[in-house]
């Protein structure tokens, strides 16, 4: 069986999530999705409540996500575990347990996607609107070292070199792209290289 991986959907791509979740489902390899917050945690930003109820309603935006994914045929599960399937992960009740993130918006989902991948010690892949990540103004298809970028929430390569996560960022507006990765294809993405 193909190495497991966590596979992070972003909430921009909320009116793609079928096409998105069927190449999953396609590719055959078993996968943890953890969902963006999209739309429901832009709600939270526009009622601006402090840190931590913030964090929680944010969490709780992503499980909101999380269901809607679950109706395109993934099992929802709140287990934090390695899976046999495509499974999506309904976060909040497991995250109260754990709390193991600040609470800050500088921490998104994409860095919670990376806590989840670093605690199964499997790869994570972030499917965005986007081909990858950019380091002034250009794409680069390959990380070495942490940056800055608009791409991902400002924790998230930082976070990923201390725990030495493997990511990938890839494009799932392009049909074909996040199921041809998932199959190991080489495409057109961003590598996170945490350590040679």
């Amino acid at each position: 069986m193909e190495t497991a991986v966590v596979v992070k959907i972003g909430g921009s791509l909320m009116d793609r999530a079928g096409a998105v979740v069927d190449e999953i489902i396609d590719a055959g390899r078993p996968a943890l999705i953890v969902p963006g917050g999209g739309g429901f945690a832009d709600a939270v930003r526009a009622l601006d409540p402090p840190s931590t109820p913030a964090h929680w309603m944010a969490i709780s935006a992503m499980e909101a996500y999380g269901w809607y994914l679950s109706s395109f045929g993934l099992h929802p599960t709140g287990d934090l575990v390695v899976p046999d399937r495509p499974s999506v992960l309904l976060p909040y009740t497991l995250m109260r347990a754990r709390d193991p993130l600040p609470h800050s918006w500088e921490i998104t989902s994409d860095t919670i996607a990376a806590w989840v991948a670093g605690e199964l010690g499997i790869p994570l892949v972030m499917v965005k609107s986007v081909d990858g990540l950019t380091k002034d103004g250009t794409f680069v298809s390959e990380v070495f070292e942490p940056y800055a970028c608009e791409e991902v929430d400002l924790s998230l390569l930082s976070y990923l070199f201390e725990h030495h996560i493997w990511a990938k960022i890839v494009n799932g507006r392009s049909a074909g792209r996040l199921a041809a990765l998932l199959r190991e294809e080489r495409v057109v993405c961003t590598r996170v290289h945490p350590s040679i």
